[in-house]
């Protein structure tokens, strides 16, 4: 009989095939017309969960979409795994700048590329077809006890599996969490992300006139929400990205030397940085901190968006109404997202200008995590990756956020293995997504060779 890696070398060309399918699925979560697409994403996973081999398979309805559960616990004495993964993903826009279409999976110089190959569903596939092919090569069993919890809002905050978690602990009973949701730190090196930002969305909207006003006959005399808008963000933080909100930074947690010491040893090209995966004239931030840190382990403020007023073609002389902003932090160990939140909330209406009505509303938030090294799981999955990749991990943080890691560590008490396989030129939320094949098949093998350890 052959090994679970055997089994997947040979399986490589449907495993991908199989991908494919799923990555036709436009599973958008944000998007209300996509609502079907997602439930028709997450009934395809519950089917491939019951053909491997895997145990009380189902849909998990809540308010909003469903979660995907399955199990296989009869690995007496061995511990039990969480295996976390998300179905949906974000908006394709601009259409305009894929070279394909984001929703037509087409293989390229050993990427495939279509929205979600790497964030997140070619990743929480590489968990599927590890337990196939561990069922297959071990005689329908597996080497350690497995659940699998897949949710279809991710990108749209996660509200109900965090609302699961919270409620209904005893049902994700685990001893640890694998998830494969973040990226390797440079191609050919393995990599365990042990921390991540947290997050605060939100929305500040600015009302003025109780209707648009036409800016010929009213301008210079009622209050414009767009103006008002600017004068507040221009206040956020200061030309050196300093944030102005007082009290932000009293809770920051620096990295440890010694941590500091493993990322100034890291393969980073601060100009091939600036120049390839940024691509801008120049890069900006915090002075006195690397770019490491700054992304890392400094806390952040950025503007997404401001919808309101006229946007279409030509002219129109509108004084809107309201307008809105959407505003997000990054936070970092040991802020807390309700007090970061009041800070800013607090700061921002002492910020309102003359006849302008604010609301200041938060839309959804993640605390910020750092893992410990210093576990059996962590230890494990480094010698998997050694084993695999002939070469030792490094460990990172993510300047992203994955909230759920966060509700593991909080409710179900375990600690959460972040063991990704992208790559940081992997366009992630951008137009022209990909995953490199070779990475999706090493990923397979890293968490077969993990899981076999872990067994052990």
């Amino acid at each position: 009989m052959p090994t679970a890696v055997e089994y997947a070398r040979k399986e490589y060309p449907r495993f991908v095939e199989e991908l494919k399918t799923l990555l036709r699925i436009p599973s958008v979560s944000t998007l209300p017309e996509h609502k079907g697409d997602v439930r028709r994403a997450a009934e395809a996973l519950v089917a491939e969960l019951k053909r491997i081999g895997m145990e009380n398979v189902r849909l998990i309805e809540g308010a909003g979409h469903p979660l995907v559960y399955g199990d296989w616990l009869h690995a007496d004495g061995k511990p039990t795994c969480l295996c976390y993964g998300h179905y949906d993903v974000q908006p394709p826009d601009p259409l305009d700048e894929w070279l394909s279409p984001p929703f037509e999976p087409t293989e390229r110089d050993g990427n495939i590329y279509a929205r979600g190959a790497v964030d997140d569903k070619g990743q929480m596939y590489m968990h599927v077809k590890a337990l196939e092919s561990l069922f297959a090569a071990h005689d329908g069993k597996l080497p350690l006890n497995i659940r699998v919890i897949l949710e279809g809002e991710e990108e749209v905050g996660g509200e109900s599996i965090a609302k699961f978690v919270r409620e209904h602990p005893e049902q994700l009973k685990a001893d640890f969490a694998l998830v494969s949701d973040t990226e390797m730190f440079a191609p050919e090196l393995p990599t365990v992300c042990v921390g991540l930002r947290g997050m605060i969305y939100t929305e500040i909207e600015a009302r003025g006139a109780k209707t648009d006003l036409h800016s010929g006959i009213y301008g210079g005399a009622a209050p414009n929400p767009f103006v008002a808008l600017a004068q507040i963000i221009a206040q956020l933080k200061d030309k050196d990205g300093q944030i102005l909100i007082p009290g932000f930074y009293d809770r920051v947690q620096k990295p440890s030397p010694d941590e500091l010491k493993a990322w100034r040893n890291l393969p980073f090209d601060e100009e091939y940085y600036r120049n390839t995966e940024v691509g801008s004239t120049q890069l900006t931030g915090e002075p006195g901190y690397s770019v490491i840190e700054r992304t890392w382990a400094r806390p952040t403020l950025d503007v997404h968006g401001m919808p309101g007023g006229f946007t279409g073609a030509g002219a129109k002389t509108v004084i809107p109404a309201k307008a809105v902003a959407k505003v997000s932090m990054r936070l970092v160990p040991d802020m807390e997202p309700q007090e970061a939140f009041a800070q800013y909330k607090s700061y921002v209406e002492s910020l309102k200008p003359a006849g302008i009505e604010l609301d200041v509303r938060l839309i959804h938030s993640g605390d910020p995590i750092v893992v410990g090294t210093d576990n059996a799981y962590i230890r494990a999955a480094t010698v998997a990756l050694k084993q695999v990749w002939n070469k030792e991990t490094v460990f990172i943080r993510g300047g992203g956020s994955i909230p759920i890691v966060g509700d593991f560590e909080r409710h179900l008490k375990i600690p959460t293995v972040l063991m990704g396989f992208g790559l940081p030129d992997d366009n992630l939320h951008a137009p022209n997504e990909k995953f490199h094949l070779a990475n999706f098949y090493r990923g397979i093998e890293s968490i077969i060779t993990f899981f076999e350890e872990v067994g052990k």
